[in-house]
């Protein structure tokens, strides 16, 4: 392996459309930051980058839901994200952002230089247009039947039901999420990565030079290559994003899979404008890249490729990607709210991060997709932080305070049992650096946590609280094998609980701890004082899990109530009560609003048999304009009644959303007005 001399090490930036939540902690950022405080304790030169991204579709969405602009979004977003990491405890050198000015000159000139290089090909497709929205439909904007599942509301990139990848042109009766007409096709020119152009050195480089990269990563690179690579857009038609440095791009932007990776360039320049090229152009420079799956091919494979075409750049040594994180045993999604958000977490169990942080690196999704339960969590934090590690610590500190006021007592001669004992935790360090330096920090933490288990035993074992009566001597040796212990513990479980650890650092009374000390059985010299010790870790209650699960059910019923109808079936009725309706068809003449009646429109009605008025309760749904010329069903042989003052000969037939907001139903095209209804 080379000898690097220092480590660039980026995480995913966080999509600025929602908080983050422990999906996101378990697969990216706590990995990460595991491994950046590792490094950090060797004394390592390490850079840790990270950022919102804050371009791309569905925050264009979500602002023209909300009536905002998508600045106000990010905006919004990137301050809780910012927030909840720092107080998390993820220690980032810089969190910037995708909107920032450097990061739209360094993502532009890369564009141009790549674009000048002849780097890119120039063609022109057919994509979905929206011919009343006046602009080209982006791939989430498009919803229409998944053809694998039949959902009905799959999007132009994905299918949420069945997890199917699809472009827009795969969909059946696609529908603009705009208007809700149906989009057509229209040609639009853009610019392509060729990374057919790639493949050779990409496979040499993926399946040959880094066969030791994670299965998963290393599997599904090889997936996509035995596939065969093919051209990708990196610009898009979007009113948001950076422009397109080049003359006749109006009106487009940056694809948000180019725009974003260099995010991670722009943020070590922002930090450091005089030296950021030591970080990404010296080969003497470790590149990692921390991910989630869905996330692999874009750092494993495109990102190297746009690296390799500009040519000055290193590319990433090591993408330990990990799989997905479950919630309750099913997929967390952040539309249907189903997870646990982080500034939620923080706030519900303030003090508590570090349980957190343990319970979702034990839980941690490395090769294979995992599950979090608060049951576990709880068993986790009671029976592991508590019962072993948190009661060690207690044990040692408060019967060294009873027996020798606080002081690190002096060795005496040590017996088998404490040699055996040492010896069990002298490869402590070893074997916990040896899975760190493979990215394994599941069971890097399991290591740590048997140093506390080894403790344990051996106090339980030992019981100087019954030796005190007769051999305080050998009460001296124990209660001084128990504090070496304890200090080890606090360097060991650095990287995985840095709040825990810093905590009984203060204890201990050892502000710091090099990792080279771990597995030294002379890190407290006798005499040394130690402080009064508190509680490490406490017990988590059931009412306080209950709770959570609660919350947790409740979001599992509303969502349950959005996916049915609004209101159940009613009870059957014979064919003959449906023979006796008389439903027409008719086209709106004129629509105006009922002079002090919030909910009421007027209609004037062609039904074919000279035309008829007919009130509706639907000016909440719909301007009067907009339904003029529109073909309409109604009921015709509805009994004429008074409202506002107006007779109303009829009913137009609408249907509501489970939101509550009525579409009137029309024919899918035009019939001659008064057609029947059957």
């Amino acid at each position: 392996m080379t000898n690097f001399k220092r480590t660039t090490v980026t995480s995913a930036l966080p999509y600025a459309n929602g908080p983050v939540h422990i999906g996101h902690l378990a697969g990216v950022y706590i990995p990460a930051d595991i491994y950046v405080r590792y490094l950090r304790l060797k004394g390592e030169e390490v850079l840790f980058i990270g950022g919102s991204d804050e371009h791309g579709v569905p925050i264009t969405i979500k602002a023209k839901k909300e009536g905002v602009t998508p600045q106000d979004i990010v905006d919004r977003y990137h301050g809780i994200i910012k927030k909840s990491f720092e107080e998390f405890g993820i220690t980032f050198d810089i969190y910037s952002r995708t909107t920032s000015k450097t990061h739209h000159q360094v993502a532009s000139d890369f564009f141009k230089k790549l674009y000048d290089k002849g780097e890119f090909i120039e063609q022109s497709s057919e994509q979905y247009y929206d011919e009343e929205a006046k602009q080209f439909l982006a791939d989430r904007y498009i919803t229409g039947t998944c053809p694998h599942c039949k959902n009905e509301h799959a999007y132009g990139d994905q299918c949420e039901a069945c997890g199917t990848s699809l472009s827009p042109l795969d969909l059946i009766q696609p529908k603009s999420a705009i208007s809700g007409n149906t989009p057509v096709l229209k040609e639009t020119k853009h610019w392509y990565l060729p990374l057919d152009k790639h493949e050779a050195w990409l496979r040499k480089w993926i399946l040959e030079e880094h066969k030791e990269w994670k299965p998963n990563v290393y599997g599904q690179c090889k997936s996509w290559l035995d596939m065969g690579l093919q051209p990708r857009a990196v610009s898009r038609d979007l009113d948001w994003g950076i422009s397109v440095p080049v003359a006749g791009a109006e009106g487009k932007v940056l694809y948000v899979w180019f725009d974003a990776p260099i995010g991670y360039i722009s943020n070590t320049k922002e930090l450091l404008p005089d030296s950021w090229e030591k970080w990404w152009k010296d080969p003497e420079t470790r590149l990692l890249h921390f991910i989630g799956k869905d996330n692999i091919v874009f750092h494993c494979i495109v990102f190297p490729a746009m690296l390799k075409a500009e040519g000055s750049y290193i590319l990433p040594e090591n993408v330990p990607a990990n799989e997905f994180l479950n919630l309750e045993g099913d997929k967390i999604s952040t539309s249907r709210n189903w997870a646990v958000w982080l500034h939620e977490y923080l706030h519900d169990f303030p003090g508590k991060q570090d349980i957190l942080r343990y319970v979702l690196t034990a839980n941690a999704p490395e090769t294979k997709d995992n599950d979090f339960t608060w049951k576990d969590f709880q068993a986790r934090n009671n029976n592991e932080l508590v019962a072993v590690f948190g009661n060690f610590v207690n044990r040692t500190l408060v019967l060294t305070q009873k027996y020798f006021e606080g002081k690190v007592p002096a060795r005496g001669e040590l017996n088998d049992y404490d040699n055996q004992t040492l010896s069990e935790f002298a490869d402590v360090k070893r074997e916990v650096e040896k899975l760190l330096d493979i990215f394994r920090f599941r069971d890097a933490q399991k290591e740590a946590m048997n140093l506390a288990r080894i403790g344990n035993k051996y106090l339980a074992d030992t019981e100087p609280w019954k030796l005190a009566k007769t051999d305080m001597q050998r009460v001296a040796t124990i209660m001084n094998i128990s504090l070496q212990i304890t200090a080890n513990l606090a360097i060991a479980f650095e990287p995985f609980l840095p709040f825990s650890a810093a905590k009984l650092r203060g204890f201990i009374n050892r502000p710091n701890f090099n990792w080279s000390e771990l597995g030294s059985i002379d890190l407290l010299p006798a005499g040394h004082q130690t402080n009064t010790p508190e509680l490490l870790f406490e017990k988590i209650e059931d009412d306080v899990i209950e709770a959570q699960v609660q919350k947790l059910l409740a979001t599992k019923k509303a969502n349950d109530m959005e996916n049915q109808s609004t209101n159940p079936i009613r009870e059957n009725i014979v064919f003959d009560d449906f023979t006796k309706l008389d439903i027409r068809v008719g086209t709106v003449l004129t629509c105006e609003k009922v002079p002090k009646a919030d909910k009421l429109l007027v209609f004037k009605i062609d039904d074919g048999l000279g035309g008829r008025t007919i009130v509706s309760g639907i000016a909440q749904h719909y301007k009067p304009e907009d339904l003029i010329g529109k073909q309409v069903c109604f009921i015709a042989n509805l009994a004429p009644r008074m409202l506002k003052g107006i007779a109303s000969q009829g009913m137009i037939l609408s249907a509501e959303d489970a939101d509550g907001r009525l579409v009137v139903v029309s024919p899918s095209s035009q019939v001659k007005a008064g057609s029947e209804v059957k």
